[in-house]
């Protein structure tokens, strides 16, 4: 039975006279899935609510920062207490430094932090201070990774750049990416090659050590390994871009779970709790050519705002207090994973699904696997659309991009991943038919 959307349709077709494309966020609008874009009026846990009353199993969790759920209680406290206080100082508070603290605890490769308000705003300055203290401009990047929308990045840019089909962005002048280098993910030898043309101009290499804007692509057996030996012979900077798998796949993110120390790690989701905050760290020595002790100028009136650390830091604290929480959702999100594929085999749809700790991805394809950008774009596109319809109309909250990760959460109960299951099995009926 189709959903009943018809106050988000209102909304819908109001926000569309203020805001470009109705939304604040361009694959929020479902161009490449069809239909209303539910308008959420609540989250509980695992679930949300729409302005209609339709209830969702979610396994968006905001696109990942909601490792613990809707409003969780201890988070809800410590921003109540920290709003009450006061929202905004730009002056230094000891929330930030305790954040900084535990951040540092739990990924020690990040010996200095300086905290910012966005994951974009993290991977920016994280480019900008690698260039300043090695004094070369070329940074590699991988086709199909993600991040962030500043200018630089806007190519081969994976995530809602591929989902609209323009993985690159008119308003991005060619100088600005003249010193971007692309490269295929996965394929070190192509690095090499890239490198050995580049070397002495080469400040960077930033990566997303595993692959989530393209779907979830895990990094082949020795390529970060590669990476980081690489950067090392040419004097470049390695900048693990961990905005989403930080403290997603370990209190140590991909760093801890692979066992490769980059040089400077980005911060974004998670490290919030739900709020607008990001993170960038690293070498004591690299950091330190940040202003004020620096030449290289970084500042944002709302970097360390008290609201967001006070969120960030009682997420970090559950992480903390909890020594078996990776184990769980590792399990967890294992056994849901393992319900799907065994459905999709069962009734002969070709699914394809890669899995890093509590992060997944449907791709549609009868590949054996998918390693990176191009195998992503190749799958069946009309076939996840129609898939994610029939989720939706049956109460399971997906990404609406075949090219993003789906995520379980801390609070994903036994009922919710049941429901999951079910309305998997009922859209890929209406696929095999």
């Amino acid at each position: 039975m189709p959903l009943n959307l018809d106050k988000s349709r209102r909304l819908f077709e109001r926000s569309s006279e203020l805001i470009p494309g109705g939304v604040n966020s361009p694959v929020r609008a479902y161009r490449s899935v069809g239909g209303t874009p539910p308008f959420i009026s609540r989250g509980s846990g695992a679930r949300v609510w729409d302005v209609d009353g339709n209830e969702y199993v979610d396994h968006v969790c905001s696109w990942g920062p909601l490792l613990f759920g809707h409003a969780h209680p201890a988070v809800l406290e410590a921003v109540n207490e920290a709003a009450a206080n006061g929202t905004s100082f730009g002056a230094p508070t000891e929330s930030e430094l305790l954040l900084a603290e535990a951040i540092r605890r739990c990924m020690p490769s990040m010996e200095k932090v300086r905290l910012v308000s966005s994951g974009t705003e993290a991977t920016m300055s994280a480019v900008r201070l690698a260039r300043g203290v090695t004094g070369r401009e070329a940074v590699i990047k991988f086709n199909g990774c993600y991040h962030g929308h500043s200018d630089g990045f806007l190519v081969q840019a994976g995530s809602g750049a591929t989902t609209l089909g323009s993985p690159d962005s008119p308003g991005v002048i060619p100088g600005t990416v003249a010193a971007t280098l692309q490269v295929p993910f996965n394929d070190l030898a192509a690095v090499e090659e890239t490198a050995a043309r580049h070397g002495d101009t080469l400040a960077a290499v930033i990566v997303e050590p595993v692959a989530g804007n393209m779907g979830v692509i895990p990094p082949a057996p020795g390529f970060l390994e590669g990476l980081r030996a690489l950067c090392d012979r040419h004097g470049a900077l390695l900048i693990f871009d961990e905005v989403i798998t930080g403290f997603r796949l370990g209190r140590d993110g991909a760093q801890g779970h692979y066992g490769v120390r980059p040089d400077l790690t980005t911060l974004g989701k998670i490290i919030g709790g739900g709020l607008p905050l990001g993170a960038f760290g690293g070498r004591a020595e690299v950091m330190d050519g940040l202003a004020p002790v620096g030449p290289v100028y970084q500042a944002g009136t709302l970097s360390g705002n008290p609201v967001a650390v006070a969120a960030g830091l009682a997420a970090l604290q559950l992480i903390e207090g909890d020594d078996g929480l990776y184990r769980r959702l590792d399990q967890t999100t294992q056994a849901l994973v393992a319900e799907l594929e065994g459905a999709a085999r069962e009734m002969g749809v070709p699914i394809r699904y890669q899995r890093v700790g509590s992060m997944f991805t449907h791709f549609f394809t009868a590949a054996d696997r998918v390693t990176g950008y191009d195998d992503a774009r190749a799958c069946d596109l009309e076939a996840f659309r129609r898939y994610f319809g029939a989720m939706l109309e049956r109460g399971v909250y997906l990404a609406p991009s075949a090219f993003e990760a789906a995520f379980v959460s801390a609070v994903h109960g036994q009922g919710d991943l049941e429901r999951t299951v079910r309305a998997h099995r009922a859209a890929l009926e209406g696929l095999a038919d």
